[in-house]
């Protein structure tokens, strides 16, 4: 299909001879529109006019910050439907790993011939539809949460309902039954799809930093400031916000929260200014808000100002075949995602799965199934694959095990930490393949490795 218009491209690179001649090289085509940034966290702080969504993305991996994979994955998320560049020396396995992941294929060396290989590959990029929207083992491609219940029907029809409008929208539902993919399904569906998804949970932020990261701040505003901020709101504008765990914000911050959604616009802790900002908000507790404002804990006033269209997410014990439907689709995304041999669930396995009650439902349904897929050996999962629950403290519960009167519930942390152990074994302490295998960030991994969490097995490379 012959492209029109103009062509976005957004190019990540600190000065050099080098991007100067590709600046210039790509410039060359009157429908390139071309929009240089210096730094990702630059590019992530751009306030990103409809009409100028990038079709195409070129990153610099040789300047000083390298690939920054964090910052790397919030512009996947940002832009997900662009076409996306690495053009450096040679970026290192890891990072070739872990862009991969983010959908990143493309690598270009720089060499005296790149920048004319670059403009080909915009040239071609220009006639290439965009990328879809990633789908995930929990949403099908067109957004839609996975499941046939009567229960997730509703749901989707809720989602449908609400991504027509700006109505805000309070998701509730027991922990790990999907808050956020509602809000990610909402976004995915609406006319914002473009724009940012940007996701809060306020309890991963310590209360005295909450403020600025949700508002921003100014230099110097406190101890520590040494540079402006921009936060969450504004990071949403033109996008969807989502607020994981909006129960659990004092009330001193609900007051200032409840003055930004009234003032449409946000000022900056240490600021004066008023910044407007046009975000959908999705807001989403575990808790009865009814209840937590009877209790005085949580503002009436700010209550019915979140209320919106309210959405209660079913526990997976509900959902009955569900069950089975996800438990399928994330042993085959896990398997396609580390080239593993892809396996199903034998009958026994499927009636070893219904016969539980997952108190941790989706979230640990997704673990448990991607547990027993490094661990089986056979084609099919077996019901001695999939440990239905995991001792305090030991690995008892994991494949193997026979005494099944010491079983415990653990936390969602002791059975995290327990399956990244489990993998740790199982790749003989190759922590680089484990961190693959689990989709988790290296650094995660050492770090719990140093402060004792989780130990390498003797002989391990590490």
């Amino acid at each position: 299909m012959k492209a029109s218009g103009s062509f976005h491209i957004w190019l990540i690179a600190p000065d050099s001879n080098y991007i100067m001649r590709l600046c210039h090289r790509l410039s060359l085509n009157p429908d390139h529109v071309v929009r240089r940034f210096t730094t990702v966290a630059q590019a992530l702080a751009y306030r990103l006019p409809t009409a100028a969504t990038p079709g195409a993305l070129i990153l610099d991996g040789d300047g000083p910050e390298g690939i920054p994979l964090r910052l790397v994955r919030k512009l996947r998320e940002r832009l997900p439907t662009a076409h996306c560049y690495i053009v450096a020396s040679q970026p290192t396995v890891e990072e070739k790993a872990e862009l991969q992941s983010q959908g990143i294929t493309n690598y270009l060396a720089k060499e005296p011939g790149s920048p004319e290989q670059l403009w080909q590959a915009m040239t071609q990029a220009r006639h290439q539809p965009a990328l879809p929207p990633p789908a995930t083992a929990e949403l099908r491609p067109d957004g839609q949460l996975l499941g046939q219940h009567a229960s997730i029907r509703q749901v989707r029809e809720l989602i449908a309902k609400a991504a027509r409008t700006t109505i805000t929208v309070s998701v509730t539902g027991e922990t790990g039954t999907g808050k956020e993919l509602v809000a990610q399904a909402i976004h995915a569906q609406s006319a914002r799809a473009g724009q940012p998804f940007v996701a809060i949970n306020m309890t991963a932020i310590p209360r005295e930093l909450l403020e600025s990261e949700l508002f921003g701040h100014e230099k110097g505003s406190f101890t520590g400031a040494a540079t402006r901020r921009i936060g969450r709101f504004e990071e949403a504008n033109g996008g969807t916000l989502f607020l994981d765990e909006i129960a659990d914000l004092e009330l001193g911050l609900q007051a200032k929260l409840l003055r930004v959604l009234q003032e449409r616009a946000v000022t900056r802790v240490g600021g004066s200014q008023a910044i407007p900002f046009d975000a959908r908000l999705v807001v989403a507790t575990h808790r009865d808000l009814a209840a937590e404002v009877q209790a005085g804990r949580f503002r009436e006033d700010l209550y019915y100002r979140l209320l919106g269209m309210p959405i209660e997410l079913p526990p997976l014990r509900s959902r009955g075949q569900d069950i089975l439907l996800l438990a399928e689709s994330f042993v085959q995304s896990f398997s396609l995602l580390n080239k593993l041999p892809l396996r199903s669930l034998s009958p026994a396995a499927r009636e070893h799965l219904l016969s539980y009650d997952f108190p941790g439902n989706v979230r640990e349904l997704k673990a448990m199934v991607e547990l027993a897929t490094v661990l089986a050996d056979g084609e099919m999962l077996e019901p001695s694959d999939i440990p239905l629950r995991v001792p305090l403290g030991s690995l008892a519960g994991l494949p193997g095990a026979t005494d099944q009167t010491a079983l415990v519930f653990p936390s969602l942390r002791e059975q995290t930490l327990a399956i990244m152990q489990s993998c740790l074994n199982a790749m003989q302490g190759d922590v680089v393949a484990a961190s693959n295998r689990l989709r988790v960030g290296r650094s995660t991994l050492y770090r719990l490795i140093q402060s004792g969490h989780l130990h390498l097995p003797p002989g391990a490379r590490g």
